[in-house]
């Protein structure tokens, strides 16, 4: 037998940590500090390619939500961080380390501060039980037959390939124990700050609902990131019935909530980018794009993507920053495993650019296509199309006609296009919500005006007195 692996069980129990909410010993390949840099790694890759929302008042309101949580939880000397993000899914997510971000989906979505509680309680649960920590330690495990060296010298490549692993970390799944104890973690936490837990179990329904209606977003919905185990309402409530408290007069605050969100930007944000069939139009940066007929497209924060129907082909619009397009393709096709084919300088409707044929081998075999780098208006970007092995003379028509779409926007209609924003009503009469988007009109289906106001269906009626959401603005159809 491999000297190494008479080594494995001694390097396992060295490699245990105590998790602090549970008091079990657990398998920790990552010590705190490892995972505080983790997790200071990924949320500014969060920065950069996602972004905050551009309110000032609402983040400090999240953060002293979570602030408040956190520094009575099992972790308190962690660097806590609480940001909301501008995606339109309805989500949150928890770094290693202590960075636990919101969607202003969610924050548009749920209807009180109770809610919001529970659901930072439960992105915080995910960081004191270690749960992204534990997940990494598993994956490492897995490599190589656990990597006896790695676990003899932590410096070496896997652990560090972990550390770099950036927002490979947010979209790690957790098992279903690991959503249970998030959900115990969330309701222990809110129920310490006085928060009425009652209003968890509102929260779960909304997101199930919201997810079930497909929101908008760049970031997958709650229930991709989140396993929903079995019986989830009914171990909440069952939490709840056996509590010895009354909750009467613990906290809620859904009036102070809806101020706080009102106004707030609802679904994808137009001035970052929208589409207009396969016509990509950038407000903010005044510029259009048309993709090829019935390819189906995406605009994520680090670029603009469409993949035909064969799903043989893509096409990808990025930003290439300040460099000269020419500059630019000679980088491009400098690269290793990249083959340069024929090439040309031709301004594209009078911009500069830089155009070039090109061959790569890649991990999932073969490709070729064309890439441009074309500058306007101080700012050089890069279209990359491309398909199989064989497959570009079926494409190159297509490639070269959307290529030559990029022009300057100059429509007033898409120019000035604002995104649809919360609004707030106060009832002077019972009507059920269907009778309220009827008399308060909202640019979104009623199913949704329902689901974000806390109500099952278009049917319910609502309360007078209270306020409740609608949708306005938008670009239109």
């Amino acid at each position: 037998m491999d000297r190494r692996f008479a080594l494995l069980p001694a390097a396992l129990a060295a490699a245990c940590a105590v998790n602090p909410v549970t008091g079990k010993s657990e398998l920790s390949l990552v010590s705190e500090s490892q995972e505080i840099e983790m997790g200071k790694q990924s949320q500014q890759e969060v920065s950069q390619s996602i972004g905050y929302y551009n309110d000032a008042a609402i983040q400090s309101y999240v953060s002293g939500i979570g602030r408040k949580i956190a520094a009575a939880s099992e972790r308190p000397q962690l660097p806590w961080e609480f940001h909301v993000v501008n995606d339109a899914s309805v989500n949150a997510f928890a770094l290693p380390g202590g960075y636990i971000n919101v969607t202003r989906g969610l924050m548009t979505a749920i209807t009180n501060e109770a809610e919001l509680a529970t659901v930072v309680g439960h992105e915080i649960g995910h960081v004191t039980n270690r749960h992204s920590v534990q997940q990494i330690s598993r994956a490492q495990v897995a490599q190589l037959g656990l990597g006896v060296g790695m676990i003899l010298r932590p410096d070496l490549q896997p652990l560090g390939s972990a550390l770099g692993s950036g927002l490979g970390v947010l979209f790690l799944k957790y098992s279903r124990d690991a959503e249970n104890q998030a959900d115990l973690a969330g309701f222990r936490y809110a129920l310490n700050q006085n928060y009425d837990v009652r209003q968890m179990i509102n929260m779960f329904q909304t997101l199930e609902g919201v997810s079930q209606l497909s929101g908008a977003g760049k970031l997958p919905e709650w229930l991709a990131t989140h396993p929903n185990p079995e019986n989830r309402l009914q171990t909440t409530q069952g939490r709840i019935d056996t509590l010895h408290k009354d909750l009467s007069n613990s906290i809620v605050a859904r009036e102070e909530y809806l101020q706080r969100v009102k106004g707030m930007v609802y679904g994808d944000d137009p001035r970052q980018g929208f589409f207009r069939g396969t016509a990509f139009l950038h407000p903010d940066l005044r510029f259009q794009l048309t993709f090829p007929d019935g390819w189906k497209t995406q605009n994520s924060a680090e670029a603009v993507a469409a993949a035909s129907p064969s799903q043989d082909a893509i096409m990808q619009l990025s930003l290439a920053g300040q460099t000269a397009p020419d500059q630019a393709a000679r980088q491009f096709l400098s690269q290793q495993g990249v083959k340069a084919g024929e090439s040309n300088t031709q301004p594209i409707n009078g911009l500069p650019a830089a155009s070039s044929y090109f061959a790569a081998q890649t991990e999932q075999g073969q490709i070729e296509g064309v890439v441009t780098f074309l500058s306007y208006r101080g700012t050089t970007y890069g279209i990359l199309a491309y398909t199989g092995a064989g497959k570009l003379g079926s494409y190159n028509e297509a490639f070269r006609r959307s290529v030559g779409s990029f022009r300057e926007l100059t429509d007033p209609g898409a120019l000035n296009v604002q995104p649809a924003r919360v609004d707030l009503v106060t009832l002077d009469q019972p009507m059920t919500v269907a009778e309220f988007n009827q008399r308060y009109p909202s640019t979104i289906k009623v199913e949704e005006v329902a689901l974000i106001n806390g109500v099952a269906g278009p049917s319910e009626t609502l309360r007078p007195g209270r306020l409740y959401k609608r949708v306005v603005g938008g670009p239109k159809p």
